[in-house]
This record gives C-alpha cells, sequence and structure tokens, in this order.
C-alpha cells in the first residue's frame, strides 16, 4: 500500500477505536430493543385502555378534512383528505414512554451513581470542594492581571499587588 492510503486507514482505526464510536454503536443497539420493548407496551396496554374508550388501534382515529373520505382494503384514501391524528398520538406515546424509560432506568441512576462517586472521590481526598473552587478563581484572577500587566507594556506604571498567603 502507498503512504497515503496507509495513513488513510490508521485514521480510520483510530476513528473506530475511540469510546464515542463504540458508545454510539452501544446506544443503537440498545435504542433499536427499546423500541421493540415501548412497541410491545403501547400495543398491548396502551392501546387496550384506550380502546375501552374507542378503537384498540390509535391509527385508526382520523379526521376528515374534505369529505367524504372513502378508503380501500389497504387503509389507503381513495377520496377526500383525511387527517390521521391517531398515528400522530400513537408515534407521540411511543416517543414519551422511550424517554422516561432511557431517563428513569438508565439517565437517573448513571447520574446518582456518578454523583456519589465524586463525594466519594472528595471525602478520600479530603479537599473541601470551596477550596478547589476558591484556588482556580484565584488562579483564573492571577492570569487576568498578568495579562493585564503585559499588555500595559514596559513603559507603563506597575502597580504592586499583594500576594495572598
Amino acid at each position: 500500500m502507498s503512504k497515503e492510503k496507509e495513513s488513510v486507514m490508521a485514521g480510520f482505526k483510530a476513528f473506530l477505536m475511540r469510546g464515542n464510536v463504540i458508545d454510539l454503536a452501544v446506544a443503537v443497539v440498545i435504542g433499536a430493543a427499546f423500541t421493540n420493548i415501548v412497541n410491545a407496551v403501547v400495543k398491548g396496554v396502551i392501546n387496550p385502555v384506550v380502546g375501552a374508550f374507542g378503537t384498540q388501534d390509535l391509527e385508526q382515529y382520523h379526521y376528515c378534512i374534505q369529505s367524504p373520505c372513502t378508503t380501500d382494503k389497504a387503509g389507503e384514501a381513495t377520496h377526500g383528505i383525511e387527517l390521521m391524528w391517531g398515528t400522530v398520538l400513537s408515534s407521540a406515546l411511543n416517543f414519551l414512554i422511550t424517554a422516561a424509560v432511557v431517563y428513569f432506568l438508565m439517565v437517573l441512576p448513571m447520574s446518582r451513581y456518578l454523583a456519589r462517586r465524586a463525594r466519594l472521590l472528595a471525602a478520600k481526598e479530603e479537599v473541601p470542594v470551596e477550596t478547589v473552587v476558591e484556588a482556580s478563581e484565584l488562579d483564573v484572577l492571577k492570569e487576568i492581571r498578568d495579562t493585564l500587566v503585559s499588555q500595559r507594556g514596559p513603559g507603563g506604571s506597575e502597580t504592586v499587588v499583594p500576594q495572598r498567603k
């Protein structure tokens, strides 16, 4: 192979080995699995509950904008204009259930775990968080001071800034 092809292949290999690509692949697989679960919940639980008040298939709910609306055996409109609001409602329910499952079963527990881990690490180091914040603010202020002094140049008047002990 030429050096250009080797370089391209090395870059591609580095891209594939990044954690982000692996995380994305895992997310896609988990998302596909959740889609099946959510569709089953909607079909087996939500639709029958809605069916107690009407039809069990939310996608059957529609409104005819231009009458008369007629459909063929496949369910396609042959005459009139139908507004299929049941399909939108079904998709919205699928999205909300998926979002709730992801949030309550994955995001919330992981954020609680990471917060607990951060507290344990802070306790092990025995450095109060306020001290770390104050030190970082002090460092930023020192950098700003040094930048301003350097911008004045050699001819500018120098002010003595007391150092914090």
